[in-house]
């Protein structure tokens, strides 16, 4: 199949969709695990047949506007606007909203991940636990400059159902986003008015 290109760019493209359709489907949000289970169920092994994790994400979202167009604007404007009250709380921490909230390749498992910047990430945890949030810590793995692959702290917990990632970064972090897992780019990453922009639009 390799061989064909026209072959090769179906492959790619049925390989995008089940990987779209296990993470919409199976609540999967490592776009990797999804890659490689839909290269499994297709019995691909070759790496250059597999699609990039944007050309998934597209079709994530192309799937949720095709077969639930309002149940996924409704889940998108509920977690936006969670995001938002949380970004008004922890204003201090100069919070921005990244992810699929901010994208808009939502699932039924989607969490709020929320960047905050300060260099003493325990008074985070002071306004937290002040608005009685069952606080515990997380960390996530961010790539920067292409390379440098580094761990960053944060606190997990529950707001009106949704899980949210509050990662903290040092206050100059706030100048330099991490790579995005999905095209390599750096993050989107946006401040509380784009995010009440974005749910009024």
């Amino acid at each position: 199949m390799a061989r064909h290109g026209g072959t090769s760019s179906i492959l790619r493209e049925q390989l995008a969709e089940e990987a779209a359709r296990l993470i919409h489907d199976h609540g999967i949000q490592d776009y990797g695990l999804a890659k490689r289970k839909a290269a499994e169920r297709f019995g691909v092994r070759a790496a250059g047949a597999l699609p990039s994790n944007s050309e998934i994400e597209s079709r994530v979202i192309e799937r949720q506007r095709i077969f639930e167009p309002d149940e996924h604007t409704e889940r998108a404007i509920a977690l936006r606007r969670i995001a938002a009250d949380l970004m008004q709380l922890l204003d201090v921490f100069q919070p921005r909203v990244a992810g699929p909230v901010l994208s808009g390749a939502i699932t039924v498992s989607t969490s709020i991940e929320l960047h905050l910047f300060t260099d003493a990430p325990e008074e985070v945890i002071f306004v937290l636990e002040a608005e009685r949030f069952l606080v515990r810590n997380c960390q996530r793995r961010y790539r920067f400059n292409g390379q440098d692959v580094v761990v960053v702290p944060g606190f997990r917990f529950s707001a009106n159902g949704a899980r949210v990632d509050a990662l903290t970064f040092p206050e100059k972090g706030i100048r330099q986003a991490p790579m995005s897992p999905i095209d390599g780019r750096p993050m989107r990453r946006a401040d509380r008015a784009a995010l009440l922009a974005l749910i009024e639009a």
